[in-house]
């Protein structure tokens, strides 16, 4: 028969369990929110010397070296104006990027993203993104190439944004505030506020769990993105999960062209 005294620590012993399964509960949503959080910021933008390109390098402040001015265009001063509608808004579209790592070609859908092709292929038009290196890999967290940069850096783009489209495209956020981006997916960086994207875009080259903030606006041929896998087999350099690649990337030409 069980006596009070120890009836009494039983309910005691249950007690302190139920707090620490409530406690390790807690620790686990803080590290989901965390890992979102940082994901987050890993394509975040930093443009034109403010906080408007895409994404600040982690901690150890690595960068990828920027492209020589005589290389690539210039950013379009701050402040300048959307370029005026040029696609048909029913139309496909293909971006073709050709780069050091292997050619790239990405279909969009007018219909879907009518602001960000269009942005695109006025950009492609003018050999913006021409001799620009991809300045950004994550590893870690989430799995993406971030390119659209002139200067390399992660802090520059066109000088004016874009809306934000389709941010429901990859279906309704989880309860915990993300969508999957799935492997092959490119989509628009930003500032984190909304309608900020620019000309900086990232390929994610595995699912990966982001808020649906971002713009999917293309999809990766099968050559695309194993070319983009290869990069990413290569790491980080310096060995960390967040940084230039340690396999450069340049992308070489853009040409958008209509299906």
């Amino acid at each position: 028969m069980v006596s009070s005294e120890q009836r009494r620590r039983q309910l005691a012993r249950e007690k302190f369990e139920r707090q620490q399964q409530r406690r390790e509960a807690a620790r686990r949503r803080a590290r989901r929110r965390n890992t979102i959080i940082a994901a987050a910021l890993a394509v975040v933008v930093a443009a034109g010397g403010a906080a408007f390109a895409t994404g600040a390098f982690s901690d150890d402040g690595k960068k990828a070296d920027a492209a020589a001015p005589s290389d690539s265009p210039a950013p379009t001063p701050s402040g300048s104006p959307e370029p005026k509608m040029a696609v048909d808004a029913k139309a496909k579209y293909d971006l073709a990027l050709k780069t050091n790592a292997g050619d790239i070609k990405i279909a969009m859908d007018a219909a879907k993203t009518p602001h960000t092709v269009n942005s695109f292929k006025s950009l492609a038009d003018k050999g913006y993104f021409n001799n620009t290196k991809c300045h950004r890999l994550t590893t870690q967290g989430i799995y993406v190439l971030q390119c659209g940069d002139p200067k390399g850096t992660g802090s520059g783009g066109p000088g004016y944004t874009i809306p934000d489209e389709n941010l429901t495209g990859l279906g309704k956020a989880g309860t915990d505030g993300t969508v999957t981006y799935p492997a092959g997916t490119v989509a628009m960086a930003n500032t984190g506020q909304p309608h900020s994207g620019g000309s900086q875009f990232f390929l994610v080259y595995k699912d990966s769990k982001l808020p649906p903030t971002y713009t999917p606006f293309g999809t990766m041929d099968a050559a695309g993105l194993k070319a983009v896998e290869d990069v990413a087999k290569e790491g980080v350099e310096g060995g960390a999960g967040d940084g230039a690649p340690k396999k450069a990337v340049t992308i070489e030409t853009a040409a958008v062209t209509k299906e």
